[in-house]
């Protein structure tokens, strides 16, 4: 895919992307556009801030294609996916065909669950009486009636949307399924009996999206896949020159998030249940006896880490483990079947006990890089679950070898710099590369040896490069720390933090996004705020997010309470948030076995496990909610965090470095006259 002779300029290739979609030219966008040009010609890695209204996907997607190589582009929210390929990508390809002398393609790609199985659809689900949840739609439909449950009528929706949709991509089902009724009609990648053996594989949505993504110049993907694709040794993406990892300061969530294993006794049941039926009788007796040894002691499991596995539990993995291993054995002739509804039932046998396998090995294998804990839901009862410990190494080693990578967000630099969230991906302070335009401040450190003895000049080289915002953030919002509040503490009523929350939203005439680190605490406070207040006071969990969002967005009294996806998923620009308020420090729980490990693990390193782990998970969450309150250029408002820890504590200088630049106070009358004032020019338009 090598780019043709006499390219025009960058410059050129930017001024009419920006033309096509209507936009104005920033420094920002021109910035790491030339940031991008570079990393790529050089081979190096780019992390790159940049602020909302930078235009950042213009910033990093012409200059990618301007190079003639292919691209990945991975993204973490649905949002971005849509606005890439349904609006961004078509504008700048038909601006940039006249230019560049071809027209790049562009697909999207993801994993093979996100697709409409067709054999699953007409086929049935292949599992026993206890999973089969359609069997009264087919007595409805011959009687020529819908069936009465909503899970029933989203299966005959999907029946009438597969003769419609040319993708089958789950995303593009308007109005979406649940979970549940989705998984009766999409397959895992191990359940799937692959193109030449389906009797629907030639006109497979997962293979003809493999096959569009394999002629296209831009592959458009999310974090999910670019894990299984960078962890797992088994290529899911095309071969590329240039990755960008857009919403980066995801990636590391989203990949623990694969790399994760459970079990539960439910599903561990399922699997027992699909596998026994298709093996023989001694090998099944095993597996029976082997789920309900797991079941018995799961229902003693008390939620915790688990430092060492109890005899107990390790003696029913064992179990589970080898009949397991003996089931997937003889599992392992389906291939042999003479149908490929046959197939079908034992390749989903098979791929269900293969998981249960493989995380009871994993488990009992006991790896220093890896946490083992117990969960328990109200709902679901107990599960163990097992994680990686960290995934910097499995990152650093997979994604920067073999190809240029830009990761870019609106949050990167963390307490000012970006070292955190670069370490935490695996690139090293060793590595960094000197400025260019604007890169990270300060000389890059002389060369050490690594851990593992290996030089700085082999370790993936990379820069920071913070493009700034077309917003004046100092004039534009305050950040106020409520300083004279109590600190909050692990249990206990906030009296003084209800009273200054109640203050500020009379003040700001509603118009109030307010952050809560608990679901607990975000439904105290609209309780008390709904008897206190003459506003409306929206809740999250009460509807719908999206409908949550847009009673929010369309009535200027409203309020919205909520916790983490409120956080990082509310775009409203305009009057209808001027004040965005976080109850406290959003620190992970100090009982999360995943976070603490991590941060014990970067102590007993020598380092300062609280800076490296909850700060920091609090910093980025913080900037993520403190950028929900300026989204355009006439925005003005007040972030007001009501946790005097942001001003008093030694790591509150972190956490304030780390969100937008807005004029700081700490004085409560001061916000709520400026509120007011807020208030009053836009009721009157100005």
């Amino acid at each position: 895919m090598s780019a043709p002779s006499g390219d025009p300029s960058l410059s050129d290739l930017l001024n009419a992307a920006v033309g096509a979609v209507g936009g104005t030219e920033r420094p920002g966008q021109t910035a790491m556009a030339g940031a991008v040009a570079e990393a790529i010609a050089d081979g190096t890695h780019l992390l790159a801030q940049a602020g909302t209204g930078t235009g950042k996907s213009l910033g990093y997607l012409v200059p990618a294609l301007a190079q003639g190589e292919r691209v990945v582009v991975a993204t973490a929210t649905l949002a971005l996916q849509r606005q890439l390929v349904e609006r961004d990508l078509p504008r700048l390809t038909d601006a940039l065909h006249p230019l560049l002398r071809r027209r790049p393609e562009f697909a999207t790609l993801k994993g093979r669950s996100n697709y409409l199985c067709l054999h699953r659809l007409h086929e049935g689900v292949p599992s026993d009486d206890e999973d089969a949840l359609f069997d009264p739609l087919e007595a409805a439909a011959e009687a020529g009636s819908g069936p009465s449950s909503k899970l029933g009528k989203d299966l005959l929706r999907m029946r009438d949307w597969a003769d419609e949709t040319e993708t089958g991509d789950r995303d593009a089902l308007t109005p979406g399924v649940s979970d549940r009724a989705w998984s009766q009609v999409s397959v895992s990648s191990r359940e799937c009996l692959g193109a030449t053996r389906c009797a629907y594989g030639q006109e497979c949505f997962a293979e003809a999206a493999r096959e569009r993504a394999k002629l296209s110049d831009v592959i458009v993907t999310n974090h999910a896949l670019l894990a299984i694709d960078a962890l797992e040794g088994a290529p899911v993406l095309p071969e590329h020159e240039v990755l960008i990892v857009d919403e980066a300061h995801e990636l590391v969530s989203r990949v623990t998030g694969v790399a994760t294993g459970e079990l539960s006794p439910g599903g561990v049941s399922r699997a027992v249940r699909r596998s026994s039926k298709l093996i023989d009788e001694k090998a099944a007796d095993q597996l029976v006896v082997a789920g309900e040894e797991f079941e018995r002691v799961m229902e003693l499991a008390l939620p915790g880490r688990l430092e060492e596995i109890p005899e107990e539990l390790a003696h029913a993995l064992a179990l589970l483990r080898d009949a397991a291993r003996a089931a997937v054995t003889e599992l392992g002739g389906s291939r042999d079947a003479s149908t490929s509804d046959e197939d079908a039932v034992r390749r989903q046998a098979r791929a269900s006990i293969e998981t249960v396998h493989d995380v009871a090995e994993r488990v009992l294998a006991g790896s220093e890089y890896d946490v083992v804990w117990y969960e328990r839901h109200d709902r679901y009862g107990a599960s163990l679950r097992v994680a990686p410990l960290n995934v910097s190494q499995q990152l650093g080693e997979k994604l920067f070898a073999e190809r240029s990578v830009v990761l870019t967000s609106a949050t990167l630099k963390l307490g000012g710099d970006f070292h955190g969230v670069a370490a935490s991906v695996g690139l090293r302070r060793e590595a960094i590369l000197p400025e260019s335009g604007g890169a990270d401040s300060g000389p890059p450190p002389a060369a050490e040896p690594s851990e593992s003895g290996t030089e700085a000049a082999e370790l993936p080289r990379w820069r920071g490069l913070d493009v700034g915002s077309p917003f004046d953030y100092r004039k534009q919002g305050i950040l106020y720390v409520a300083r004279t509040l109590s600190p909050p503490g692990r249990e206990g009523d906030r009296g003084d933090m209800l009273d200054e929350l109640a203050g500020l939203i009379e003040a700001a005439g509603g118009r109030t996004l307010g952050l809560f680190s608990s679901m607990r605490g975000a439904r105290a406070a609209a309780e008390a705020m709904r008897g206190r207040l003459d506003v409306p006071v929206l809740l999250q969990g009460e509807d719908t997010l999206g409908e949550l969002i847009r009673a929010f967005a369309d009535d200027e009294a409203t309020c919205l309470f909520g916790t983490l996806s409120l956080w990082q998923g509310v775009d409203v620009p305009g009057p209808a948030c001027q004040l965005v308020v976080m109850d406290r420090v959003p620190f992970p729980r100090p009982d999360d076995p995943l976070m603490s490990a991590r941060q014990r693990a970067v102590e007993k390193a020598g380092g300062n496990g609280f800076m490296a782990v909850a700060a920091t998970h609090a910093a980025l969450l913080m900037a993520q909610g403190a950028g929900r309150l300026v989204r355009a250029t006439g925005d003005r408002g007040v972030v007001a965090v009501l946790d005097p820890r942001v001003a008093t504590a030694r790591y509150g200088s972190f956490l304030r470095a780390s969100m937008p630049d807005f004029w700081f106070t700490a004085d409560g009358a001061v916000v709520r006259r400026s509120l007011a004032a807020i208030n009053t020019s836009a009721d009157a338009g100005g």
